[in-house]
């Protein structure tokens, strides 16, 4: 089956990391989670990135913030599809994050998603291996479908408490 991988650069993103695995987990798809820093430590970034497609991964989230180069390491690294997943800090509210995942050099592209977007790189991910995999690509068309009813069911709801107006 599929398998995800979602490294992030510190512990501490772990939080904007989550809303990624608990998505990916519940379209019942295998995820590997790693703190692995392009920075302090680069030897296993690039081990992490060489070794990636044979132990079965098809898609990497990469979580980092301020300076962010984590996804561009691991995109140099693999022709695997890569999501950056720009952590929002205290200095500029994330826009440093963002900036530093987003502009990449030609050649190296990194999908990005919003600042703190851990659930929307879950499902990017999953939307990726849905080419592939019918059944995850099913999982989301009923998803997406959840969605939209709760939004009709909330459009409902607002109208009958209009209505009391």
């Amino acid at each position: 089956m599929a398998k995800i991988a979602v490294i992030m650069g510190s512990k501490s993103d772990f939080s904007v990391v989550k809303p990624a695995v608990t998505v990916i987990k519940s379209f019942g798809v295998d995820v590997e989670v790693r703190v692995i820093s392009a920075h302090r430590t680069p030897e296993e970034a690039h081990e992490f990135s060489h070794t990636a497609k044979e132990r079965g991964i098809e898609v990497i989230i990469c979580a980092a913030g301020k300076a962010a180069h984590l996804g561009g390491v691991i995109a140099a690294d693999t022709t695997l599809p890569v999501i950056g997943l720009p952590v929002k800090t205290d200095m500029m509210g994330g826009l440093d994050s963002l900036l530093s995942i987003v502009q990449m050099p030609s050649g190296i592209p990194v999908a990005t998603v919003g600042v703190n977007g851990g659930e929307n790189a879950g499902l990017l991910a999953l939307q990726i291996l849905g080419v592939k995999y019918p059944e995850i690509a099913e999982k989301l068309a009923d998803y997406k479908c959840s969605m939209r009813d709760k939004i009709n069911s909330d459009d409902n709801a607002l109208q009958k408490e209009l209505e009391q107006l």
